[in-house]
């Protein structure tokens, strides 16, 4: 008679056996900051306003008495204003690519959708801006 090699796996009650896929949104920060190529828009700030998505991956739920457990929209916001406080910056793309690496020193934010809009640039439009997103890769190089 043959042998039976199945094994009894026992399920731990304390292993976490999900996955969390979360979203911060922070939507039309608007802030006041030297940005441009012109000689003109080195002389003054101008408004220019700011809209993420902040993608991030967590195995745990949240801890609703730390606020370690989450992405803390108020901390991203303050990095931001941080980033632009003393620096001049020629283009959006440049200033984005700062945003995106002062974001992702968080291990756990995996992608990151940002617009970033002048506000008082052009006449004819409300706005001019561009949108990036960039997300973490895995692979090794």
């Amino acid at each position: 008679m043959k042998k039976n090699n199945l094994k009894i796996v026992k399920i731990d009650k304390n292993k976490i056996l999900f996955n969390y896929e979360k979203k911060v949104l922070i939507k039309e920060l608007i802030l006041n900051l030297r940005l441009g190529y012109y000689d003109f828009e080195k002389k003054k700030t101008q408004k220019v306003k700011f809209s993420l998505e902040v993608d991030y991956r967590d195995k745990k739920p949240t801890n609703d008495k730390d606020l370690k457990s989450i992405v803390n929209y108020d901390k991203l916001v303050k990095l931001i204003k941080k980033l632009v406080k003393n620096k001049h910056y020629n283009f959006l793309e440049t200033l984005a690519e700062d945003v995106f690496n002062e974001l992702f020193k968080d291990r756990r934010i995996d992608k990151i959708i940002l617009q970033i809009e002048k506000l008082e640039i052009m006449k004819d439009c409300s706005s001019v801006g561009i949108q990036i997103s960039k997300k973490r890769s895995y692979e090794k190089l």
